[in-house]
């Protein structure tokens, strides 16, 4: 079935030639090459679309920025700076500064994911467990990095060990688990609510087309604003793991109930 969907059509008008020349450049033929290209599917082209407008959201707030005459734009911005950071000094603490701005945008990019599925005609990105997926995995290695940068890579490793050196050889294993397990617990949550949440909406709306799919909107909404929360609290949580030094390494509480 030919893809209806514009932005679909033209990245694919636009990258599938690249793609194709690559498949040909390892030794494939142009047919076999033309058949694996697996070409752009409409999750990553609302991927694509709603990065581009938060990038330009935010140069405009920049480029119009004021301190005596503030636009809504800025309002907002400052709003979600307020919100965000008061959360991220909670969870993190001291040093929040420099994380504020990725969970920041980590919340922006799934929250705005999540509510595209209320488009008529149009499935939230969030909704496909390769889109969550790679979400987790990002934060997954943006924890991690900083997690190293902070305090090295053994310092960071003993984490793992346990604090008696006598047990690590049990406690490694079980913690590198628990650990990679987090890029699964971050990924499914997210894509099993709004997976569920858009296939209740659709039979709603093909049972009863007028009044009761209006309460299922609205419970939409409030699910996508919670995940897009929770996603952005348990990556405030790993971080705050991540680079926490000596005694300051415990679990937190937070971690067990989400």
């Amino acid at each position: 079935m030919p893809e209806s969907f514009v932005l679909v059509q033209w990245l694919n008008a636009c990258l599938m030639g690249i793609e194709v020349r690559a498949f040909e450049s390892i030794g494939l033929s142009p047919v076999v090459a033309a058949e694996k290209a697996m070409g752009i599917n409409r999750a990553f082209a609302l991927e694509l679309l709603v990065a581009g407008g938060l990038i330009t959201y935010f140069l405009l707030v920049r480029v119009f920025l004021s301190v005596e005459k503030a636009n809504p734009a800025q309002q907002i911005a400052e709003i979600l700076h307020e919100f965000i950071g008061g959360q991220a000094e909670q969870v993190i603490g001291h040093g929040y500064e420099r994380f504020q701005a990725f969970v920041t945008c980590i919340f922006l990019f799934v929250l705005i994911n999540n509510l595209s599925g209320l488009i008529p005609g149009i499935t939230a990105p969030t909704s496909s467990i390769m889109v969550t997926l790679g979400l987790a995995v990002c934060s997954f290695i943006y924890y991690n990095f900083h997690g190293i940068r902070e305090q090295g890579l053994i310092g960071y490793l003993k984490h793992t060990a346990g604090p008696i050196w006598w047990m690590a050889w049990l406690i490694f294993p079980i913690e590198t688990v628990s650990h990679f397990a987090r890029i699964l617990s971050l990924s499914v949550r997210l894509y099993a609510n709004m997976f569920a949440g858009d296939m209740l909406t659709l039979v709603i709306f093909s049972m009863c087309p007028v009044g009761l799919p209006l309460l299922f909107m609205g419970l939409h909404i409030v699910i996508s604003f919670i995940q897009a929360f929770v996603f952005m609290l348990l990556t405030m949580i790993y971080l705050s793991l991540a680079v926490a030094h000596g005694d300051d390494h415990k679990r937190s509480p937070a971690e067990d109930v989400f």
